[in-house]
């Protein structure tokens, strides 16, 4: 099918022709000895940027929250979640795999951190014969949750809390740049209750791959050797680090491009069914459809806008998810909105 309009994942965008060109002229080295100045100036800029001390470059995010939570947890102990965070449902068992790390979750509705939730189900130094929980996980924004911001005061009473208990503290900030954006509380503020900080620079700001992961410098050295021993050791990666240093510079601001047409879309969805998606809750570039209530199936959905022209995910039998991106314009808005009223009519 010609040029279909891609709302699968804000990792589908393509790098424009300025963001190749940047590519092309970065200056590298090899990474594995540290020598790529252009690698060492994108993980000091980040770290900077969220008032950590060193990061960490990772092809992937899930590479980077691996990385994190490895240097909060030692094998045998519990990392506690949200029950939808990305963490737990979509690394694929990583942390077990990997680094021998017991998860437990605590529901919410749409994502959204309570504290009080996380820390009640907190069990640090439960002694030789019980798991003990030596660190939380926050995402934000919440992917399966919509997209949904964390408040910063529940951030800050998680942080409280933890402290008080003896606990660790890492944000899965894969969007941390739309959440920054819809809130408006600055990055380093965010970076200041978090031990261990990932990020991602190919959901939203359009790079083609890429995260960082952030802490002290002592667990970031650390993290480093197990970067290479996971394999992902990279040598002249300045290329890439050359294109995430570009969507630092012109990606970040135009979210709120993606923020309103989401909202568009998430208008437009409740006029057909309002019990598909309550508008009031988009507050990023994801809109999470609930089709309990839908004569068919999410993956139904999905195949019916694909032939259609529009891609979209099917994430569960009865939740599809729209996303959109800095390659979604307004015209393809107005086209994925007519779609959109054609194919939800039962």
């Amino acid at each position: 099918m010609a040029n279909p309009i891609d709302l699968r994942s804000d990792t589908v965008t393509r790098p424009s022709q300025a963001m190749r060109q940047a590519m092309a002229s970065a200056e590298v080295g090899d990474d594995v000895y540290s020598d790529d100045p252009t690698v060492n100036s994108l993980e000091e800029r980040v770290a900077a940027l969220f008032g950590k001390e060193a990061g960490v470059f990772t092809p992937t995010g899930s590479l980077a929250n691996q990385l994190a939570i490895r240097m909060l947890v030692a094998p045998g102990e519990e990392l506690i979640a949200e029950t939808n965070s990305h963490i737990v449902r979509a690394e694929l068992g990583a942390a077990a795999v990997f680094s021998g790390i017991t998860t437990r979750t605590w529901p919410a509705k749409n994502g959204l951190l309570v504290a009080e939730d996380a820390l009640e189900i907190a069990r640090p130094n439960s002694g030789p014969y019980l798991v003990s929980t030596t660190a939380i996980a926050v995402e934000n924004t919440h992917n399966f949750g919509g997209g949904t911001v964390q408040p910063l005061d529940q951030i800050k009473a998680l942080r409280k809390g933890a402290d008080e208990i003896g606990v660790a503290l890492h944000l899965d900030g894969a969007r941390i740049w739309n959440a920054h954006v819809a809130s408006g509380v600055a990055f380093n503020e965010y970076g200041k209750y978090f031990d261990t900080i990932s990020v991602c620079l190919s959901k939203g700001l359009g790079a083609p791959i890429g995260s960082v992961m952030l802490s002290t410098k002592e667990r970031v050295t650390k993290a480093r050797i197990w970067r290479k021993r996971y394999g992902a050791g990279m040598r002249q990666v300045g290329l890439l680090a050359g294109a995430a240093h570009y969507a630092l510079d012109n990606n970040i601001a135009r979210l709120s491009e993606d923020h309103r047409r989401a909202k568009e879309l998430a208008v437009a969805i409740a006029a057909i069914d309002k019990s598909f998606v309550d508008p009031a809750l988009v507050e990023t570039n994801i809109v999470g459809l609930d089709l309990a209530n839908a004569p068919y199936t999410a993956a139904e959905l999905a195949t019916r806008c694909r032939e259609a022209g529009l891609w979209i995910s099917a994430l569960g039998p009865n939740y599809a998810r729209l996303v959109t991106h800095l390659d979604f314009d307004d015209e393809q808005c107005a086209a994925a909105i007519e779609i959109l009223k054609r194919v939800l009519v039962a």
